[in-house]
């Protein structure tokens, strides 16, 4: 296990389990502030830095260039994330089934862990609590607001990678449910780029961008990296 020393995993739909409440807080937020969109817009961006979904949005009704659009942009984020924070304390956090295994199974093979989302701080921590994650279960969590550019930049990995003391590329395999998660690990050149099943996008999405594999779950990272990254 050599070749691989960091894995990058992202949140909501990768480890998370996603069960609409992001796409949830997005149609109520648009929705109290009379700003139109699609659900095929904002699957097109998940993963992506929740802010920056929400200018695409208000940008794309309002122009570019619209002289409100900074007043738009802050009201709408404001109201996304309390419709996101009381959503998650009313409704809970469950991991993926077989992410805490897959965890073990990392640590004990001396690879670091590190998350990384389009969620900001303040929602990243109430999940890692929620679900018990300190820094004994992973070394890093990165979120959007933290880097100059969310995906598909490739920064969330490259401040993992800072993080965790890595400094080569081709010793990272990064893990995503989402075209942004895997054209990010494009941008950043890694060793493995890795889709997985458990978000909502499905196999058509993510064969659309470059990879060098497709698993169902994270439950299957272990037995991937033992045979495909020696």
């Amino acid at each position: 296990m050599a070749a691989v020393e960091l894995v990058v995993l992202d949140m909501a739909g990768t480890t998370i389990e996603d069960h609409g409440e992001v796409l949830t807080a997005f149609k109520s937020a648009l929705e109290k502030n009379n700003i139109r969109t699609s659900e095929d817009f904002l699957l097109k961006w998940r993963g992506a830095s929740k802010k920056q979904v929400l200018r695409q949005c208000i940008e794309e009704q309002f122009g570019m260039n619209a002289p409100d659009n900074p007043k738009r942009i802050d009201q709408a984020y404001g109201d996304f994330r309390n419709f996101l924070e009381a959503l998650y304390a009313r409704e809970g956090v469950r991991p993926i089934h077989g992410a805490n295994e897959t965890f073990s199974w990392l640590r004990s093979h001396n690879i670091r862990i590190a998350l990384t989302t389009g969620f900001y701080r303040k929602v990243a921590d109430m999940i890692l609590q929620k679900v018990g994650w300190n820094s004994d279960t992973v070394e890093a969590s990165i979120c959007s607001d933290e880097v100059a550019m969310g995906r598909p930049a490739p920064y969330l990995i490259f401040r993992a990678m800072e993080s965790t003391g890595i400094t080569d590329v081709r010793r990272v395999v990064n893990i995503g449910d989402t075209t942004l998660d895997l054209l990010s690990a494009v941008n950043a050149g890694v060793l493995g780029n890795v889709g997985v099943l458990t978000g909502t996008q499905t196999i058509l999405h993510l064969g659309k961008v470059q990879h060098t594999h497709i698993i169902p779950s994270v439950a299957e990272l272990p037995e991937l990296l033992e045979k495909d990254f020696k």
